[in-house]
């Protein structure tokens, strides 16, 4: 937009976005006049449902005012269907909870009375996926969209409607569909469709029954997406990717949840993911009206649904940032003076620069009520802003003494964890997994600490840390386990157990550790200047104390504020600098700010797209993968693309020689180069994950599909065939990346070149690609 001629006439069109004037105002100041049309009018008109039971219930009730129940406007909030709100309360009282976040009974007793005579209430059970699905078609409500917000939530779904004998099509369908199956996964190798789950797959297809996920084969996704668009599948059970970028509107939406988890934690439903989601319900020139629907469960408030509703908020934020490819591109192309200009120009910075009037705001009232507090905590017998400042240090020094305690333990248990070996019996003092265990593995992470596996007398395996040990772990026996124990199996597992429960070894009872804070001279000095202080006698002290320390909380917080001021002016900016700074130490850029120029380096540098671009060219810089074989180039290449969904092993599987040391030297040029980032103010790279290395390197040697992903699982990994694909397909673009940018002529070029050929086959190369 911003390099564009000034006679190029830009439109814009977006369904969702709700801060449209924001980004109009923007493009005012940077292109000139501009009008912002918004329409709040909805083409397909959408009915929101809640389901309770077996019964569907309109969210929004017919008021009488003229209002249509498919408004969800803001003012709709207080219209909530009165019948829908008397059900769920009648249920939720007669009902043990169920937990939406954990899909767990949240059981309890509860105590006397008509609702509970027996002493339990009865446990709440959802709707079966089956009945929902026989509601939805018996009312003309298919097709549907269930959003299950769970790969293996999407796939159990299936399964189930499958057992229950669920069939959607009708006998004619069938031809079509398997047609179009046929035409989307001809290319897919005959040894692969057992591995695959094709056969099952496909059964489900010609029901009219399909999940929808990102661990999908792509030509799954393909076929399943234009059944839909069809009207041939009238179900698909999918994550909320699905929503996104894809053109796949149905009938009904429904939700089973209100929480998903965001990679971190299970966490609510916002209002603009719940537009996003829900507005896929209603195809324009086909549906005269689309239905969402919300599943009741307990804890799930009528009120919540309304306001999720009648809440159109999703803003455009803008996620430009200035990188290091892009950083050498623009001195190239425009000189560093000019590209600064440009950067000031962004609608990030737009947005940054808008933020400071609010910032700002908050900072003048923020220093009126620090006068305020001042004079609240003001003491007759002496200075209590002194006296807070040296209660401030007694309790800064009692908690730098508590870390460093901390600390030390830490390391402690380090050194002790370091020492244990394979069949040493422990005591995990504290924790879900208190009790004994067997160390099946002294293993240790990618940082070098340690990480033992181990299988308790609860049948748990796992790994534990440091963290898990207050006190230093001691041996407390010995078990003799053969050479190779397959922990994941549920009979060893259960072996170890009971092996360990005949020992008859007892859990120590806990020892508690001497304080350091007791013999430190320094808080101990200050404690008594602090006694020593008029103010400490007065008999209002912890009055003005809690003033004094509203007082500190503001003044840091307003401190906060104003230094959040002066970095966000000029942001974008300044962040260029610090990248041009990096770049000039390490010999990808040249001159001062007025005459900078790239290097060799550098151009390899601005021709490399990648997350990791900087790391990916100082590995190039350095030979670091020189002498490495194309399967060999694939395994370290592909820690700089892959990213594990869940934690996986400590230390993911390498095979041995040059592609260990190549990963090891990749690591050791990542932390340093996350120093100078952390020198220079700059977001660090992110770490390279080896995970993906020993598949892709089984898979670019010529190994079976069933062969890479079987050992996979037995490493602990969680990879889908839509994943291995998914990963194999980044992990050739960067080699195509690297074959470009060092030439075939050169032995990473060449490798590069090779590891592409062989790692494209089979159902990595069929498909959309």
């Amino acid at each position: 937009i911003l390099h564009l001629p000034q006679w190029v006439r830009v439109v814009g069109l977006s369904a969702t976005v709700s801060n449209a004037e924001e980004f109009g105002d923007w493009l005012i100041e940077v292109r000139g006049d501009t009008t912002v049309v918004v329409d709040e009018h909805r083409p397909v008109p959408l009915w929101q449902h809640m389901m309770v039971g077996g019964q569907v219930f309109d969210l929004f009730a017919d008021d009488g005012a003229g209002h249509d129940p498919t408004d969800a406007g803001p003012d709709r909030i207080d219209a909530i269907n009165p019948q829908l709100v008397r059900r769920t309360e009648e249920l939720a009282r007669r009902t043990v909870g169920f937990d939406p976040r954990h899909g767990a009974q949240r059981g309890q007793q509860r105590g006397r009375g008509r609702a509970a005579r027996g002493g339990y209430l009865p446990r709440f059970r959802p709707p079966s996926r089956v009945s929902v699905l026989d509601r939805l078609d018996s009312g003309g409500l298919l097709p549907a969209i269930v959003f299950v917000f769970s790969r293996n939530g999407c796939e159990a779904a299936v399964e189930q409607c499958m057992r229950a004998g669920v069939r959607l099509t009708a006998p004619d369908e069938l031809d079509e569909i398997r047609a179009i199956i046929d035409e989307h996964t001809a290319d897919l190798p005959d040894a692969d469709l057992g591995v695959l789950g094709y056969w099952e797959w496909r059964e489900a297809l010609e029901r009219g029954i399909a999940s929808h996920h990102a661990g999908l084969l792509p030509a799954f996704k393909e076929t399943v997406e234009e059944l839909f668009v069809r009207g041939l599948v009238r179900a698909v059970f999918a994550t909320e990717t699905l929503a996104l970028g894809i053109n796949m509107p149905a009938r009904t939406v429904v939700l089973e949840r209100l929480v998903k988890y965001n990679g971190e934690t299970h966490a609510d439903l916002t209002p603009g993911e719940y537009t996003q989601l829900t507005g896929r319900a209603g195809r324009r020139g086909i549906d005269v009206e689309g239905h969402a629907l919300v599943l009741w469960q307990p804890g799930i408030d009528p009120k919540q649904v309304a306001g999720l509703a009648s809440t159109r908020t999703y803003p455009l934020r803008s996620s430009f940032r200035p990188g290091y490819n892009m950083a050498v591109n623009l001195v190239h192309q425009l000189g560093a003076p000019a590209a600064r200009e440009l950067l000031e120009q962004s609608f990030a910075q737009f947005q940054a620069d808008r933020s400071v009037v609010g910032l700002a705001r908050r900072i003048e009232r923020n220093t009126e009520a620090l006068a305020g507090y001042a004079s609240s905590m003001h003491c007759h017998l002496g200075d209590f802003a002194e006296y807070a400042q040296m209660r401030g240090k007694v309790s800064d020094r009692e908690k730098t003494l508590a870390r460093q305690g901390n600390a030390a333990r830490k390391a402690e248990s380090s050194a002790a964890l370091e020492k244990l070996r394979k069949g040493d019996v422990i005591a995990v003092p504290a924790g879900r997994r208190s009790g004994l265990a067997v160390v099946i593995d002294p293993g240790v992470d990618f940082d070098g600490d340690p990480r033992p596996l181990v299988v308790t007398e609860d049948r748990w395996g796992g790994t534990l840390t440091a963290t898990d040990f207050p006190t230093p772990v001691e041996p407390l026996g010995r078990l003799k386990l053969p050479k190779y124990v397959d922990w994941r199996s549920a009979r060893v597992r259960r072996d170890l157990a009971s092996s360990l429960r005949n020992t008859g070894i007892e859990v120590p009872s806990n020892r508690r550790r001497r304080s350091s804070a007791d013999d430190d001279e320094e808080l101990l000095a200050l404690r008594r200047a602090m006694r020593a202080h008029p103010c400490h006698g007065c008999p209002d002290r912890e009055a003005h104390a809690r003033w004094a320390q509203r007082h500190q909380r503001l003044a840091k917080e307003t401190e906060q504020l104003r230094a959040r001021v002066a970095g966000t002016t000029h942001s974008l900016a300044r962040a260029f600098d610090r990248i041009r700074a990096l770049l000039v130490e390490r010999g990808y850029l040249t001159g001062d700010d007025q005459r900078q120029q790239v290097t060799e380096h550098g151009q390899r540098l601005a021709r490399l797209y990648s997350e990791s671009d900087l790391l990916t060219a100082e590995c190039l810089r350095l030979g670091v993968w020189r002498r490495l074989g194309p399967a060999e180039l694939a395994a370290v290449v592909s820690a700089l693309v892959y990213e594990a969904r869940r934690d996986g092993p400590a230390r993911p599987r390498l095979p041995a020689g040059a592609v260990t040391e190549a990963a090891e030297r990749t690591v050791e040029l990542w932390a340093r180069l996350a120093d100078d980032e952390h020198r220079h103010r700059l977001p660090a790279t992110r770490e390279p994950d080896a995970g993906f290395g020993w598949p892709i390197y089984r898979w670019a040697r010529g190994e079976s599909l069933a062969k890479v992903l079987e050992s996979a699982e037995a490493n602990g990994q969680e990879l889908s065939a839509g994943d291995f694909v998914r990963w194999c397909r980044q992990v050739i673009d960067l080699l195509d990346q690297l074959r470009v940018v060092a030439g075939e002529a050169d032995s990473i070029g060449a490798a590069a070149a090779k590891a592409v050929t062989a790692i494209r086959r089979g159902v990595v190369a069929a498909g959309p690609q």
